[in-house]
């Protein structure tokens, strides 16, 4: 039973060690070969199979795009790599891919279906534009293209004058992006406008108003020249927000521009204007004579070339040659006359009505339906003063030069009550109307609610009879300031006598200069200009009839871009707002292109297999 023991001698132990250290590094060789090829042959079958992760917005792969660029006169404001507009081309021509289809829209150009390269040179020389960047409208254009695809928006503005309801008009669909450049510099002077503050005997007192936009403003250089010579030069400093500063010059024709010097934008740094030489100005009243008396002392022969015609003893060949026409205190209106003056009042004339207490108020009411919505109502007896003076209406414009208070007023012992929606010239203490207008496109009605004879008002012995009288006889482009804002289409009338197949054409004083045929209608012996969107450049012109000059006129462009102080940012929250144009088409990009990870796996097989022939080689 006994058992027996196995005894190694010495040197066979060391063998049997070593015997049982190889076969466990064999297995461990095995199951890593084993799970290296279960790894290389997985990610390979994974690899065929080609998967990807779907991109965000795989749905908007065809979208169409659209490019609102604003090259208003804002952009003139320079960032800090330059002005704001051809910063924002270098980026749209550096950054847009050139396989990229899509429509640029400005505020005066249009490019649809388009790519880079097609309209790079458009781009380079695309100029600012007069007429301020409007969302809304850009948009109205964009919608019109109708189309089964989405829509991809990039808006580049500096959201100068960008307003809350502009922003409804982009619809919730569309994939809008807003890049807002910003100018450095926030500080600008602006010419706002020009106008004859004073009238004497051989001189014109003009007053320039400027406007100062932004926190502090240093003193500023501004010049006055006629026909490209200076005329006269000065400093202001700004103590106020607005300023005016006066100049004198001769009663004479003057064709010429102010101009100041400062940091910000340019473009309204330049107002061109021009002055007719005045001449007397042809009015005529209809009425007794004894009730317009007073009017031959304020339209005196040394301006006014005036007469007074009795109704019946009117010629209405006469009234087509008048500048203004006085109808006094007349109590039945003929037919042919209420025609008559109408026609005159479309043709640029002024028309001043003073009612009389005899007349009719139904006939009263069915003549001034031709110029406009006011009605008279039956006639009041009271004794009611005038108190109520509109120091700011264009009538009164150069008179006051303050507001004043102890006013010895005027009154009236019979009225009529007037209703109107038009502003009030001169008012009752009662807040009802003594004097008001009806402005027209190129003429005035002026409407008084009481005659003003002597028995019935002592308005002819207060200090405002001549003031008032005078400044509505006056006809604003023959003897005040012209200088019209380009877009506004304002009609002018010219002094011409054309036949109907002749034409005038308006030429820039510029050698190099715009020129362009107006709208025109002959109106007698007058011609009705309209002049649209045109011209596209600001300055001094003249108006010709073949090559003889008829008259001096200028333009200038519209001063709303003057404050470059942006928007409130806070009103864009709702949209994508980007830096630049290339984060716009990178966001793009990776939004819509399918993550595709086969490649991964393709890398992977390649590792794997690697692995394996470094398991073969070194594990033992």
């Amino acid at each position: 039973m006994r058992r027996f023991k196995k005894e190694y001698f010495t040197n066979v132990s060391f063998l049997k060690e070593l015997s049982i250290q190889t076969r466990k590094s064999s297995k461990l060789k095995k199951w890593l070969l084993l799970t290296t090829r279960l790894l290389l042959l997985a990610a390979m079958i994974i690899a065929f199979t080609q998967p990807f992760f779907q991109a965000k917005d795989s749905n908007n792969v065809t979208n169409e795009m659209y490019i609102l660029l604003d090259n208003s006169f804002s952009m003139q404001a320079k960032g800090q790599k330059g002005e704001l507009l051809r910063r924002a081309i270098e980026d749209l021509l550096e950054h847009t891919p050139e396989n990229q289809q899509f429509s640029l829209l400005t505020n005066s150009e249009t490019f649809w279906n388009t790519d880079i390269k097609s309209i790079q040179k458009e781009l380079q020389n695309l100029k600012y534009s007069a007429t301020p960047f409007n969302l809304e409208s850009l948009m109205a254009k964009v919608k019109s293209r109708k189309s089964p695809f989405n829509k991809d928006i990039v808006v580049i503005t500096d959201a100068v004058g960008l307003e809350q309801k502009q922003l409804k008009s982009i619809d919730k669909d569309f994939n809008t992006y807003f890049i807002v450049p910003k100018a450095e510099q926030k500080n600008n002077v602006a010419v706002d406008s020009v106008f004859i503050a004073q009238t004497l005997d051989n001189f014109y007192e003009i007053g320039v108003k400027l406007t100062a936009y932004g926190e502090d403003s240093d003193e500023s250089p501004i010049a006055l020249y006629n026909n490209n010579k200076l005329v006269a030069k000065t400093q202001i400093k700004f103590d106020a927000a607005s300023k005016v500063m006066n100049f004198t010059i001769p009663k004479a024709d003057f064709n010429g521009y102010v101009a100041v010097e400062d940091n910000g934008i340019s473009y309204d740094n330049t107002l061109y204007f021009n002055i007719s030489k005045p001449e007397k100005l042809n009015v005529v009243s209809i009425g007794d004579v004894e009730k317009s008396e007073f009017l031959s002392k304020i339209y005196t022969e040394t301006e006014f070339n005036y007469g007074n015609f009795p109704l019946a003893s009117l010629d209405y060949n006469l009234l087509e040659k008048q500048d203004a026409i006085v109808l006094n205190e007349v109590k039945d209106i003929p037919q042919a006359l209420q025609t008559t003056l109408k026609s005159f009042v479309e043709k640029g004339g002024n028309l001043i009505v003073i009612p009389s207490s005899e007349a009719s108020v139904a006939t009263m009411n069915t003549f001034l339906a031709n110029f406009g919505n006011i009605k008279f109502a039956n006639p009041v007896t009271a004794d009611k003063l005038i108190t109520k003076i509109a120091f700011d209406h264009p009538l009164y414009s150069s008179v006051f030069e303050k507001k004043i208070d102890n006013f010895q007023f005027p009154d009236t012992k019979v009225s009529f009550p007037v209703s109107s929606v038009n502003p009030t010239i001169l008012g009752y203490e009662d807040q009802s109307a003594f004097l008001t207008s009806l402005p027209g496109s190129v003429s005035s009605v002026y409407v008084f609610a009481a005659p003003i004879n002597k028995s019935n008002s002592n308005f002819q012995n207060s200090p405002l009879i001549v003031p008032t009288f005078y400044n509505m006889a006056q006809v604003a482009q023959k003897t005040g300031v012209t200088a019209i804002t380009i877009g506004e289409n304002q009609p002018f009338l010219l002094d011409a006598n054309l036949s109907k197949d002749e034409i005038v054409e308006v030429k820039s004083n510029a050698a190099s200069g715009e020129k362009f045929i107006p709208v025109q209608q002959i109106l007698n012996n007058k011609v009705k200009l309209t002049f649209n969107d045109y011209p596209q450049e600001a300055g001094n012109y003249g108006i010709f009839k073949q090559d003889e000059l008829l008259r001096n006129i200028s333009f200038n462009y519209n001063r709303t871009e003057g404050n470059i102080t942006p928007a409130n940012e806070d009103m864009l929250s709702d949209f994508k707002t980007i830096s630049n144009i290339e984060t716009v088409f990178d966001t793009l990009q990776t939004d819509r292109t399918n993550n595709e990870i086969w490649k991964w796996f393709v890398l992977l097989t390649l590792l794997f297999l690697v692995t394996e022939l470094f398991i073969q080689k070194f594990v033992k």
